[in-house]
């Protein structure tokens, strides 16, 4: 009796760990298929075919394929690890130049793993409004973390005529994908010094 009940037990593991695995499989082949080929141009039956499961094996995991490319979604913002960037701006406190490092080291980490994430969810939302706010919603996620950054630091650390929903619109402005892309893929730059001059360019244009 007791070797049936692990025996079951151990079947079970097995069966979540093959889930897990599939799961991830299919993940991996959208990924792959929607930043070469297009998000557009890519289909269920393709993701499948590159993953090697079946179509309905898909569309039991993740619905569709804005199922899918939520899911993406949501691991981009978790890759670039956000209880590292509360961890370093709750030990930055008082300190806002080391909170805008903090902050353009998690953009640099999100942008650098799954940037092209981000610019496929923005292409996928053109024709998914779904999709669209999928995106938006991030960037909005973003925008409120820096405003609750900025509104805790006292009067006078930002820069003389600079308000707090101006200083977030100069940080978007600044730290974005296609700034990241701009400088890793057509100038060269390493990570290390994008998140580096993000830092110091940040704390100039906000900092008194």
């Amino acid at each position: 009796m007791g070797a049936q009940v692990e025996r079951r037990r151990y079947d079970s593991i097995r069966r979540t760990a093959q889930a897990l695995e599939t799961r991830a499989e299919i993940a991996d082949a959208a990924r792959r298929l929607f930043v070469s080929r297009g998000w557009a141009a890519t289909t269920v039956r393709d993701v499948a075919r590159e993953a090697g499961v079946s179509v309905p094996t898909v569309y039991a995991v993740y619905g569709n394929k804005a199922g899918l490319t939520q899911a993406l979604a949501d691991a981009a913002d978790l890759s670039a690890d956000p209880a590292q960037q509360l961890a370093e701006l709750k030990a930055a406190k008082g300190d806002p130049e080391r909170q805008l490092a903090a902050m353009a080291g998690f953009d640099r980490r999100l942008y650098e793993r799954a940037g092209d994430v981000i610019m496929l969810l923005r292409e996928a939302g053109r024709a998914e409004p779904e999709l669209a706010a999928v995106y938006h919603d991030g960037r909005g996620r973003a925008d409120q973390t820096r405003l609750a950054v900025f509104s805790s630091w006292p009067a006078g650390i930002l820069r003389e005529g600079l308000d707090v929903p101006t200083a977030v619109d100069t940080y978007a402005g600044l730290c974005n994908v296609d700034v990241y892309r701009t400088l890793t893929d057509e100038r060269g730059w390493s990570p290390d010094r994008v998140e580096q001059w993000w830092a110091e360019t940040l704390a100039r244009q906000l900092l008194n």
